[in-house]
């Protein structure tokens, strides 16, 4: 589970303006639609192409939980591709994303200074280069740890500095054992 990358998604997935189908007949349907054929989306799915003409005719209803979970996941990547580029697109431009974390923080600082790492309960409203940044690294398979960086130096940048009015010195933030963590567009 990508805690960053499945919290921007989730973010992206509020400006939906129509739900996403529930029933896992309804899904594969979708998905068949968007596939255009039942063997595509049996090899996605991994199950065969036999059990996916089943579920589209409503002779199934019932998955077994990893199948409902890969189900569910493929179809809400696919839900309404517009909606969420423009939501994207927004908050890359003119909104910004704003992030709802409890972790552990600290940062390097000259000596003197209270740098010492400890539990902080941030919502901090980001700059819209730093969602940019952010859904630009998602959309080019960055890893787990590079999401988890940017927005570490979006957080020194903004809470820490305070856009440049403060801590002027301050080199690097730690943004360690995470609790908690939303982005919300």
């Amino acid at each position: 589970m990508s805690l960053f990358g499945d919290g921007l998604d989730a973010a992206v997935q509020k400006a939906f303006t129509r739900p996403a189908p529930k029933s896992a007949p309804a899904q594969m349907r979708y998905l068949v639609k968007q596939l255009k054929s039942t063997k595509a989306v049996a090899q996605m799915l991994r199950i065969s192409q036999r059990t996916v003409e089943r579920y589209v005719k409503d002779q199934i209803k019932k998955p077994r939980p990893d199948l409902a979970a890969r189900l569910e996941h493929e179809v809400k990547k696919r839900w309404q591709p517009q909606i969420r580029a423009k939501a994207r697109q927004k908050a890359a431009t003119t909104g910004g994303i704003v992030i709802d974390t409890r972790a552990r923080m600290g940062y390097t600082a000259p000596i003197g200074s209270t740098d010492q790492d400890r539990i902080r309960h941030l919502t901090v409203a980001l700059p819209p280069r730093y969602a940019a940044r952010l859904f630009e690294a998602q959309e080019a398979g960055a890893t787990e740890q590079q999401l988890k960086e940017i927005a570490a130096e979006a957080l020194k940048e903004v809470y820490f500095q305070d856009s440049g009015r403060r801590a002027g010195s301050l080199e690097e933030v730690r943004f360690t054992d995470i609790e908690h963590l939303e982005f919300d567009l």
